[in-house]
Order: structure tokens, then C-alpha cells, then sequence
């Protein structure tokens, strides 16, 4: 199958991914721990952040970790550092596995150019 075809089959499968809630403060955040791409959401479910894992040790766990840490320039410019917005403002996620770096990167890019996460370009 075409390398095209295989991303476009991804962002399908990403998009029907459960979408989850933000837990609150002292709940565990249930996100995989393998590296994958992943979306945030607002409470209206609009695309706010695409996202992926090309270091995080404990994968789409971790990132999503760090984005309610404030340690993220997308929690800095969106909310302005400070990611327990993320909770309080109901955002949700959808993640998605991705074991192939190249193919997480492509599916990132391609998710962000298809989806137009909402803090591109501005609020």
C-alpha cells in the first residue's frame, strides 16, 4: 500500500479513537504509554492541538502529562502555562499508537494540515 494511503487510513482510525475527558486533579490520566499521535480537544470538541511523541519515554501518557504540567508551547500560547485549563475548561483527547516514527510524523503533519487545530495562527 502506498506510504500516502497508510496515513490517510491512520487519521481515519485516529478520528474514531475514543475521545477522553481531562481527569482532574489527583485522578490518573489513562493514556497509552507507547508512542502514538494524539488530539486535543475543546469542550465543544473542536481540535484545539495536534500532537505526537518522538521522545517521550512513557509515550502519549507522558506528553499529555506535560501539556496539563504547563511544560508545552502549546499549553504556554493557549493557555497561557497553565495546563490545569486543560482540566477546568473540560477539554478531552483522542490518541492513537503509532510504532513507526516516520509514519507518526506524517500522520502529525498530515492531521494538522486536514484538521487545522484551532491555536494555529492564533486563538
Amino acid at each position: 500500500m502506498q506510504e500516502s494511503k497508510i496515513i490517510k487510513n491512520l487519521l481515519k482510525k485516529l478520528l474514531k479513537q475514543p475521545i477522553y475527558n481531562f481527569p482532574q486533579r489527583g485522578e490518573k490520566l489513562g493514556a497509552s504509554t507507547q508512542k502514538g499521535v494524539y488530539l486535543i480537544r475543546n469542550q465543544k470538541k473542536q481540535i484545539l492541538h495536534v500532537g505526537q511523541t518522538p521522545r517521550a519515554q512513557y509515550g502519549i501518557k507522558q506528553r499529555l502529562s506535560n501539556h496539563l504540567q504547563g511544560l508545552s508551547s502549546f499549553v504556554y500560547c493557549y493557555f497561557e502555562g497553565d495546563g490545569d485549563k486543560l482540566r477546568t475548561q473540560k477539554c478531552s483527547y483522542q490518541c492513537l499508537p503509532v510504532e513507526q516514527s516516520r509514519r507518526r510524523a506524517l500522520l502529525e503533519a498530515y492531521a494538522i494540515g486536514c484538521l487545522c487545530p484551532k491555536h494555529i495562527g492564533g486563538k
